[in-house]
């Protein structure tokens, strides 16, 4: 008698194709149509009807994953499908993707079910699905919420929990960190900024200006307030600022347009003063909230006196180095320091925001 050995198993096919349509929040239908558009009949000879199958069959297989890519980690530890560890994570990252511009259009609103009801306008304005916006939504709000109070580094905190590459685990830190912090991203001042220019400012405030210590009761979402109460010491500067201005008209007159060095020697002091008085303020909430607002206006300044980018680099450069020669920053190793962090922030924003 003849012995035969049965395996039967329940292996998961995905297919990254229809997966991106469905993560991109096409319906079935639609996403037949894109396909069958390519020309997917043509070169498999399927019929219109097999594809239509086919698409329906995986569409009720990634619902049914829907529930667990939400919490990643039972993705990881279920048996109800049997995907291997590449998969797994493609799958994750994919659903965890999102449209710089969607994420612009909510960048700094408060993740409520209002601002959820909203998105039909962000739909709109973007060209992209509700269904994707929604899920891009979802997403944000359910990190933000893992990681607000976390301790350590949030970058660490978000992999650990989410299984997410590296460079999505930057971009979320930014969007948890923009929530955090309450910037003001809509008004009518920093609506040019894109989503990455407030992702390259917000990563140089999370290095420089938080608690960005592992192994600590703090989060690098939270600004360090010693540093911060430090900066209001700066206006000793403000009364040191004739002697500022001719160390940088010395330093500048070789290196910057005629032009330029004329409405510097005309603007030193309006220059002077909003860049300290930014400083000053920063330990206050409400001017926190204002941090991009309150650039945009010294980006104006500048702008208005027909600055090049690069003369305006080089006053910035010019500026935060020679401060130091100044007392107290000359005699204080500690108040230099906190200088230096603060205009190595603030002269990578605004060269962002000149742009």
């Amino acid at each position: 008698m003849s012995e035969v050995d049965v395996f039967i198993s329940n292996y998961t096919l995905v297919d990254p194709e229809i997966y991106q349509l469905w993560v991109d929040g096409h319906s079935a239908s639609e996403a037949v149509t894109i396909l069958n558009n390519k020309g997917l009949g043509q070169q498999t000879g399927a019929s219109i009807e097999l594809i239509a199958s086919d698409v329906l069959d995986h569409y009720r297989t990634y619902s049914l994953l829907e529930k667990l890519l939400g919490n990643p980690s039972k993705l990881q530890e279920q048996f109800l499908f049997q995907i291997d560890p590449q998969t797994r994570l493609f799958l994750i990252e994919k659903y965890y993707e999102f449209d710089d511009e969607v994420i612009r259009e909510v960048l700094g609103k408060k993740l409520s079910s209002k601002n959820r009801k909203d998105l039909d306008e962000v739909a709109e304005k973007t060209g992209k699905p509700l269904k994707s916006c929604r899920r891009q939504f979802d997403n944000v709000k359910r990190i933000f919420k893992a990681v607000e109070e976390l301790p350590g580094i949030t970058t660490d905190n978000i992999k650990n929990i989410f299984y997410l590459p590296d460079e999505l685990v930057k971009k979320y830190t930014c969007i948890a960190f923009t929530s955090c912090m309450r910037f003001e991203t809509s008004k009518k001042k920093v609506q040019h900024m894109s989503f990455n220019s407030f992702r390259s400012c917000c990563e140089a405030m999370i290095e420089n200006w938080t608690y960005n210590l592992p192994g600590t009761e703090y989060n690098d979402l939270e600004m360090d307030r010693e540093f911060l109460f430090e900066l209001r010491d700066l206006k000793i500067l403000m009364d040191r600022d004739r002697e500022h201005k001719h160390l940088l008209l010395v330093h500048l007159k070789p290196k910057l347009l005629q032009k330029s060095y004329i409405d510097l020697e005309s603007n030193f002091k309006l220059y002077n003063r909003a860049i300290l008085t930014l400083a000053m303020t920063l330990h206050r909430s409400r001017d926190m909230k204002n941090f991009f607002v309150d650039l945009s206006q010294i980006v104006d300044y500048f702008k208005q006196g027909f600055w090049t980018k690069h003369d305006f680099e080089q006053f910035l450069l010019a500026y935060a180095q020679l401060a130091g020669e100044i007392d107290p920053l000359r005699s204080s190793s500690t108040f230099k320091y906190s200088w230096e962090k603060f205009m190595k922030v603030i002269t990578k924003c605004l060269l962002i925001m000149y742009s």
